[in-house]
């Protein structure tokens, strides 16, 4: 039977307890020409950061029909993982805005509010394992590696913090491009955190100052900036503004942000909002693709999209491309069912 990621368990629990790396299954091949950032890939299939928590899990779902593997979030130094539940189900339909309350569910109906925290391993421990699973990865697939700045909370004065986060956010970059990453995701979108390092897209002009230290000192490779939910024309415009001369892709929808409500009618998760996944972000998540395609036609720019949320089937996939998406990563149903993208490979 193929590994999941048990939700009832830690993140540090599945990280130890992680796949043995296996042969690939037969992958039937996917029609047309495929690339993330201009590096060629066997299909638009990729999973983003959050279920690949090392190489092993990396390359496990390498050999189940992904071909744009994002390696786990990554910090310059090591982080916890918040405490469970890190996975809870909820009942909720489509969402298309932040600030909800959802009732929490037994069942998992397609959508879940994530709560991680974006833990990471230490940097001596993640670099060995970056080039682990570079040396291991087959032909036609690309290594991605997340990473986000941890921003230092006594530093007080605003420009000062700014610089320190910048400069952090290029060092990981920096460490995963030289452990053999083919390119970078910067994680400018975490809503299970409250600080600037988790929702850097909101502040186009500082993601723009970001973005261009990571490029600094990444060189020639590959940028995509993982972003949240935007709701209109222009702010999309007005981050595209600020961080394409820097970057080689947006990925898009990292969840949006609601409160859950527990079955006993308190508030979880001492009432902060959780990212919301799978489900319910899909049709918000295609229209933002559209939306940001058209504003980068506007502006004559060109930049890969990630379309991210809700996909399931050959269906969801196809509805992406067709919004403008260059690939997808599908997250949520990879964990539920590690097969899908095997069963959307032979569908496409």
């Amino acid at each position: 039977m193929t590994q999941q990621y048990d939700t009832s368990r830690t993140w540090q629990w599945n990280l130890n307890h992680a796949p043995s790396v296996a042969s690939a299954i037969d992958q039937a091949a996917v029609p047309g020409t495929w690339s993330w950032c201009g590096i060629r890939v066997n299909s638009p299939l990729g999973i983003p950061a959050g279920p690949l928590l090392d190489s092993r899990w990396l390359l496990h779902y390498a050999s189940l029909g992904f071909d744009i593997l994002v390696y786990k979030t990554v910090r310059s130094t090591a982080r916890e993982c918040y405490p469970l539940p890190n996975l809870v189900p909820v009942r909720t339909g489509s969402l298309s805005a932040a600030g909800e309350k959802l009732p929490a569910s037994e069942q998992m109906n397609g959508s879940w509010a994530v709560s991680f925290g974006m833990p990471s391993q230490s940097p001596d421990v993640w670099k060995q394992d970056v080039q682990f699973a570079r040396e291991h990865l087959p032909d036609g697939k690309a290594l991605v590696v997340s990473v986000v700045g941890t921003q230092d909370e006594t530093v007080t004065d605003p420009d000062a913090s700014l610089q320190q986060l910048a400069d952090d956010f290029a060092l990981c970059a920096k460490w995963a491009v030289d452990n053999g990453a083919h390119g970078v995701e910067a994680n400018f979108s975490c809503p299970n955190v409250s600080t600037a390092d988790g929702q850097l897209y909101q502040q186009p002009e500082t993601a723009g100052i970001v973005a261009e230290r990571i490029r600094n000192s990444i060189g020639d490779a590959p940028l995509v900036l993982k972003i949240g939910r935007v709701a209109t024309a222009e702010d999309a415009a007005e981050l595209q503004k600020h961080v394409a001369p820097f970057v080689n892709g947006l990925a898009m929808t990292n969840s949006i942000a609601a409160k859950v409500i527990a079955n006993d009618g308190q508030l979880m998760f001492g009432g902060q909002p959780r990212g919301i996944c799978g489900d319910a972000t899909r049709a918000a998540s295609v229209a933002q693709t559209k939306m940001c395609r058209q504003a980068l036609s506007d502006a004559d720019q060109k930049l890969d999209l990630i379309g991210v949320g809700g996909i399931s089937t050959a269906d969801h996939v196809r509805e992406y491309l067709g919004a403008g998406a260059t690939s997808v990563a599908l997250a949520t149903a990879a964990m539920v069912n590690p097969d899908v993208g095997l069963q959307i490979r032979r569908q496409l």
